[in-house]
């Protein structure tokens, strides 16, 4: 009996489906799109962390050079045998330090205005008239007073929390500024703590976006008679500068 001969087909003989074509040219288009795509975004990010060290570097000179301005004028009015009067407080970081137990209507407002909800809750608020008479209202249930550039940077960097979409959100990471306050060229935390310790134009939609801070208990240091007045023994109404001695304790 004869043998017959088989030939096997090559690869150049089998014709492949037109649909396995089609997702393989789809398939590699895609994968060009997104290596494209990584590069651009590793570009851009490369971008805005240069335009991040770039502010955070000319922030960092605008407040020595402020300091030094200050101690220069500070020497200058000591050598003319003069006082030296600073400028009036623009930023106060305000304390709540009672419950809610008797406590009139009107301060029950004005606390709720301020977000100062629980004990240990504290905001940043502008100094003006109207909230002047506002911690006038408060005084007997909250302590106040000047935060220096420190206390700020401390309290953003450690304790700092976002509104976003009504949660409250760590600030772990720049982008969650920017998406949040971006429109107003604040894009990162450094941004956020110039406007808050400048008071800047946008001061109030960057404190709005910081959640109240929620601080810890001092450790002793509440006096006796915490509710009295700081200026008669206690630790209610302000402070001035003694304040950031408390955010300390309670950070």
């Amino acid at each position: 009996m004869a043998m017959t001969a088989i030939n096997v087909p090559t690869t150049d003989d089998i014709l492949v489906p037109e649909t396995l074509l089609k997702k393989q040219k789809t398939d590699a288009d895609a994968q060009t799109k997104a290596a494209a795509k990584k590069v651009e975004l590793r570009k851009a990010k490369l971008s805005k962390r240069r335009e991040v060290f770039k502010r955070a570097k000319k922030y960092d000179a605008e407040y020595k050079a402020n300091e030094k301005n200050e101690i220069r004028l500070r020497r200058q009015a000591k050598a003319l045998g003069n006082y030296y009067v600073p400028a009036q407080e623009k930023l106060v970081f305000v304390i709540r330090i009672r419950g809610i137990n008797n406590i009139a209507p009107k301060p029950r407002k004005v606390l709720t205005l301020l977000r100062l909800l629980q004990i240990n809750n504290g905001v940043f608020v502008r100094l003006n008239k109207a909230t002047s008479e506002m911690l006038q209202l408060i005084q007997p249930y909250v302590t106040y007073g000047y935060p220096n550039q420190k206390t700020i940077r401390e309290l953003i960097y450690k304790r700092g929390y976002g509104k976003v979409n009504k949660s409250r959100i760590p600030l772990y990471d720049n982008s969650i500024v920017e998406q949040a306050l971006g429109k107003y060229n604040i894009i990162c935390i450094e941004d956020l703590i110039h406007e808050i310790s400048t008071v800047g134009p946008h001061f109030k939609e960057a404190s709005n976006f910081l959640w109240p801070f929620k601080l810890s208990n001092p450790n002793n240091m509440w006096r006796e008679r915490k509710f009295l007045n700081y200026v008669e023994g206690g630790d209610a109404g302000n402070r001035e500068n003694f304040i950031n001695n408390l955010v300390q304790a309670m950070n």
